[in-house]
């Protein structure tokens, strides 16, 4: 078994932000050797995502509407009381979730069709990382 680690370190311009990583991932395979086995890409940190979607702009939209509609950005969530005032970027992560686990088959990343990778920052403009982790044979 075969086992490979990379980390990414994202510093955004924006306080939210998508950032499409696809091709850095299938780097990170081919850099692996691993020619069966798993890709887990994973957001380091709770107020950031991994999530896997179309690679159009509309949709990216719809995408940041119904964030902020479910989670949206204001003064009073408790979280707060901590001298933070992300409280909104933590439920969106809860939302959309930390990490995708993607399928390795003949050395290839195994996605389908309109499938993109992509880290989304929902709290940014401060360095944060993102590991791939690749496991198989």
């Amino acid at each position: 078994m075969k086992a490979y680690t990379r980390y990414l370190t994202f510093n955004t311009k924006k306080r939210r932000e998508l950032i499409r990583i696809t091709d850095t991932v299938r780097e990170s395979v081919k850099e692996s050797g691993v020619k069966e086995g798993l890709c887990l890409v994973s957001a380091m940190h709770l107020t950031a995502a991994v999530i896997i979607q179309d690679d159009e702009e509309g949709l990216h939209e719809d995408i940041w509407e119904w964030l902020e509609r479910l989670a949206p950005f204001k003064p009073d969530y408790k979280h707060h009381r901590t001298g933070e005032d992300n409280g909104d970027a933590h439920l969106k992560n809860l939302l959309v979730h930390l990490q995708v686990v993607l399928p390795i088959t003949n050395g290839e990343l195994d996605l389908g069709p309109w499938q993109e990778i992509f880290y989304a920052e929902f709290d940014g403009q401060r360095p944060k990382r993102v590991i791939i982790k690749i496991i198989g044979e």
